[in-house]
């Protein structure tokens, strides 16, 4: 990259992986390599290729692992362009084409809900840009001005005379035009083909089983690896006695990787996993193999009475208003590791030589595993190249590029052939980068009135940036973990007008990875917060939405009202119960309301959740709708069962027998009720999720007087008296 070192980009890129984000400019000619007019289609701009066909290909840059933002950025710049819907597909460029044209699709990263919210406005212009060159194209074809033409659904009209041609007939001389520095946007209201509920671009190949994820690639004389890590994090590979497997079946290899994990490389996957399960392995476990779940869990409770702590949020003085209250109320609550459990572990596919290197790799972030190939491969960013495949799920486990850097560093030692590294569902269980852990203490003050008049909160817990990112750290301060919490800002606002509030953290690292996990730090922040906030309704006797009422902020609180009115708060079914939360999270305001039964056995009936939220613009909502429902589906099962616990420095759970998720005969009927006000563009994926969870438990206190402050459900007795 021009003025850009090697070691620069690799830092770049790590920190965008971390969820920061990169704009450029409307020159999307910068540093373009026009594309000839094949049967491919001609290149109108980077966003916009035509084929004479009038098939419309419009790239992609964010990664598609089941959430939409490929159908959802297609009609952004299919609705700027005016083409036919109907002949509309999509491609990915790759990290390194991005590279060598300076970066001219921006942003790879496709993490924090922010696939669309961060980059609708170039896409969009991107589209614009392409429509103005397409048109200009036909007016001088025609000599004609361009104000008398207009295009509908990629068809050019010459007002005054009639006269009509289409985006592929003109696509070639377009191509030679300059591109607009500048372009006029429509106006949401006009909107055509996005804000409507079309039907997604990529389900047919899913239902006809020829969509290829990344575990499904094949290439010419490709052999496949598994992989086996040290069980205790941070722990290292002693020795290994390959001699012992050498005469079984498909075994070609038998290689060491990075100074924590020893490869088997096979003919097949089943050859590989069965000689590296059999391979006599010595560790060095490290200090770390002396940690407990008991262990970490004082050090976290230590943590809410440290005397240190990073302030995130602060109004008033709330101990003096707690000191001076009439009533106070006090709850610890916590919150577990967890696993991203996706359906498809982590693979990848490389092919190494010694002036080239190529990845193909189902990843959340192109740019960050280019990054991290190049070093592993130790060659220059510009010979290597990641390929995007389509995700078997992500939930921000793919947002990291270990399982990259261990396939090139496998491929290294049989240059020249094709290398895929899958892990096994054991390895992905035990070496992932989990939901952070944490506790948090709550204190609340009530006046004479059963006003809140204060809240002190204590977050005591694990940081992901000190895990994953340690240079986005803010003066030793995570602020991610704040998310929900934050004084005010587009992100993640905290819902509550109360005078006196306190809100801090104090850092209690682990030898356990935390990453990002969907949802991240709103998850268990709703918890504690609506949960709580539920305590102090009934402590001070109020109804827990009145209770509310009093202190949210509008827009949260229009959410609230929205899924209260349409699930009918308060009027359940006998044997029923509802329970409320919400949150604004990923820039957009997020609510629920559950309707619940406990039996006298103690089984939890989920009957349905309704849920409302307002991202500012919806670009599919019958997208949204499917991510409500999905991210509950995500939250439900944490809620119920997801627990990772530690033992002798690992983690215990290592497959779906023993970290269970939800099961279909589990889930909810879900409403989702989408209230989108416009004026700012909020995340879909994940903020839904985060609201689950609390109003569930809330709905679960209505139903047996019982307050459950430690996830997961499943732990706890609810069998009547």
């Amino acid at each position: 990259m021009p003025g850009l070192s090697r070691r620069a980009f690799l830092v770049t890129s790590a920190a965008v992986s971390g969820g920061l984000s990169v704009g450029f400019p409307l020159a999307f000619a910068a540093g373009r390599e026009r594309a000839a007019e094949t049967a491919a289609g001609v290149e109108i701009d980077a966003w916009v290729v035509v084929r004479p066909d009038e098939t419309v290909v419009v790239r992609i840059a964010r990664s598609e692992m089941g959430q939409g933002t490929l159908t959802g950025l297609a009609q952004l710049v299919a609705e700027e362009l005016e083409c036919d819907w109907s002949k509309v597909t999509t491609e990915y460029p790759t990290p390194g084409q991005n590279v060598a044209r300076d970066r001219v699709w921006g942003n790879f990263s496709t993490g924090g809900s922010r696939g669309i919210r961060e980059s609708h406005l170039y896409v969009r212009q991107g589209g614009a840009a392409a429509r103005e060159m397409l048109v200009r194209a036909a007016a001088e074809g025609w000599k004609a001005p361009v104000t008398e033409c207009r295009v509908s659904k990629g068809v050019i009209t010459h007002q005054p005379t009639g006269r009509k041609t289409t985006y592929g007939k003109v696509a070639a001389a377009a191509a030679k035009l300059q591109p607009p520095k500048e372009v006029a946007l429509k106006d949401p209201k006009d909107w055509t083909i996005a804000g409507q509920g079309l039907k997604r671009l990529d389900t047919a190949p899913k239902v006809t089983g020829k969509q290829i994820y990344g575990i499904d690639l094949a290439l010419p004389g490709m052999l496949v690896a598994a992989i086996r890590d040290c069980p205790v994090i941070g722990g290292k590979i002693k020795s290994f006695d390959a001699t012992k497997i050498a005469g079984m079946p498909g075994v070609k290899r038998v290689v060491p990787v990075d100074d924590s994990g020893v490869a088997v490389i096979a003919d097949t996957f089943w050859h590989a996993k069965t000689a590296i399960d059999a391979l006599p392995v010595v560790w060095d476990e490290g200090p770390g193999a002396t940690v407990s779940s008991a262990s970490i869990a004082t050090l976290l409770a230590e943590g809410l009475t440290a005397q240190e702590a990073y302030v995130g949020n602060k109004a008033g003085d709330a101990a003096a208003a707690i000191a001076g209250a009439a009533k106070t109320v006090e709850a610890v609550y916590s919150y577990p590791y967890q696993s991203h459990a996706t359906m498809e572990p982590m693979n990848a596919t490389a092919l190494y030589t010694p002036d080239k290197c190529e990845v193909w790799a189902p990843t959340q972030n192109g740019e960050a595993a280019l990054a991290t190939a190049a070093e592993a491969a130790e060659l220059p960013v510009s010979k290597c190249d990641v390929y995007k495949m389509l995700l078997g799920g992500g939930f921000g486990r793919r947002g990291r590029s270990d399982y990259v850097r261990q396939v090139v560093l496998i491929a290294k030692q049989m240059p020249g052939t094709p290398i895929k590294l899958i892990w096994t569902r054991e390895q992905d269980m035990t070496h992932d980068a989990y939901h952070p852990i944490s506790q948090c203490k709550l204190t609340g003050g009530l006046d004479a009135e059963g006003r809140l008049v204060a809240l002190k909160m204590r977050l005591s817990g694990q940081s992901i940036l000190a895990s994953l990112a340690p240079q986005s750290l803010q003066n030793g301060m995570d602020p991610v973990v704040f998310q929900g919490l934050n004084a005010g800002g587009a992100e993640s606002a905290f819902g509550y007008e109360i005078p006196n509030l306190l809100i801090d953290h104090a850092m209690r690292n682990t030898h356990i990875t935390a990453g990002f996990w969907r949802g991240v730090n709103t998850n268990h922040n709703a918890i504690y917060v609506e949960c709580f906030i539920d305590e102090l309704a009934h402590a001070s006797g109020q109804d827990p939405l009145e209770f509310r009422r009093k202190m949210l902020k509008p827009r949260h609180l229009e959410v609230l009202n929205a899924v209260a009115e349409r699930a009918g708060y308060g009027k359940a079914p006998p044997g029923r119960h509802h329970g409320l939360a919400q949150i604004m999270g990923f820039g957009s305001y997020v609510a629920a309301c559950s309707e619940v039964s406990v039996g006298p056995d103690g089984k939890v009936t989920i009957h349905k959740i309704v849920a409302a939220t307002n991202p500012g613009y919806a670009v599919n909502p019958a997208q949204i709708e499917r991510q409500v429902a999905g991210s509950f589906v995500y939250g439900l099962s944490a809620m119920l069962y997801g627990q990772c616990t530690v033992k002798d420095g690992a983690i215990e759970q290592t497959n779906f027998d023993t970290y269970t998720v939800l099961h279909m005969d589990e889930m909810p009927e879900v409403e989702a009720l989408i209230l989108p006000t416009g004026g700012f563009w909020g995340g879909v994926g994940e903020p839904t999720i985060a609201v689950a969870a609390p109003s569930v438990l809330n709905a679960v206190f209505q139903a047996t007087g019982k307050r459950i402050r430690a996830i997961p459900l499943a732990q706890h007795d609810l069998k009547s008296a």
